[in-house]
């Protein structure tokens, strides 16, 4: 019976056609349902990190062979009213005691962020280029970006877009891929794309992948041991690892406190020249 055969044949293939057209259109609607990537940073800006924190930050720089320095630094930050500043001193070892970084954070996209670096040698603190944004901070696997974004993204620096869901340590996370605005800010920050997973829950990321201007993979970023201290949900470990080197650095948040008193005058290029209090 060919007619009955060629029937059945239609059949089938228009079953899986129907369901193939069903599935595309389950997964249009889901990536529909995301929102948008500039609303996801928003949301990771809009965090609450805590009106101010005090912490002891311990720097991991591991070589590729394993070698490892360690750096003990102590970090600050405080709000001011919508903008945030922050500054880092380094009390060992000895070669880069005294060094500090100061970064003021404004809400207001149309103002340009600021960073003054310290250092002893010098007997004055010199502020960074945005041309310099991009360069890396003492050593590190994180640039002088990456230390001025700790709790916020650049909404002004990248056009932003959700692209799917995954699933980080259990958590599950939005996609979203950020791209520089030009060529010319792809330059000065040194990334010409980045993916972050963002936890759909918490607005923290949990997972960065970075990429050079050139489309080359750069490196990683992971935050790790996400808990609540004082009630604010904190990373007390983040893993950076440059993939063309193998080098990596890891920094350890300890004695998190959300709780005492910052004073104001410490956000200032005089503090950075007395030293951490």
């Amino acid at each position: 019976m060919p007619g009955i055969a060629t029937t059945g044949a239609i059949a089938l293939c228009t079953a899986f056609a129907l369901s193939a057209v069903s599935m595309g259109s389950r997964a249009a609607h889901a990536q529909d349902a995301l929102p948008p990537g500039d609303e996801v940073a928003r949301r990771i800006n809009a965090r609450d990190a805590g009106a101010v924190a005090t912490r002891k930050l311990v720097m991991e720089i591991v070589e590729k062979d394993g070698t490892t320095r360690t750096r003990s630094t102590r970090a600050y930050r405080r709000r001011f009213d919508a903008d945030e500043r922050s500054i880092l001193f380094f009390d060992a070892p000895a070669n880069v005691q005294g060094t500090s970084l100061l970064t003021w954070n404004y809400d207001d996209a149309s103002r340009e962020d600021a960073q003054w670096l310290y250092l002893p040698a010098l007997r004055k603190s010199r502020r960074i280029a945005l041309s310099d944004r991009g360069r890396a901070f003492l050593g590190t696997d994180l640039s002088f970006e990456d230390m001025k974004n700790e709790t916020h993204v650049s909404l002004a620096d990248y056009r932003w877009e959700s692209v799917g869901e995954e699933e980080v340590d259990g958590h599950r996370c939005i996609v979203v891929d950020a791209t520089p605005v030009d060529a010319e800010t792809a330059r000065a920050l040194g990334y010409g794309r980045l993916r972050l997973r963002v936890d759909a829950t918490i607005w923290m990321p949990r997972f960065i992948e970075y990429w050079e201007p050139g489309g080359a993979p750069l490196k990683t970023v992971r935050l790790r041991d996400v808990e609540q201290v004082d009630g604010i949900w904190s990373a007390r470990r983040i893993e950076a690892e440059n993939l063309q080197t193998g080098h990596r650095t890891v920094l350890r948040f300890e004695e998190i406190d959300h709780g005492s008193e910052v004073p104001e005058e410490l956000f200032t290029e005089a503090a950075m020249r007395r030293g951490a209090p």
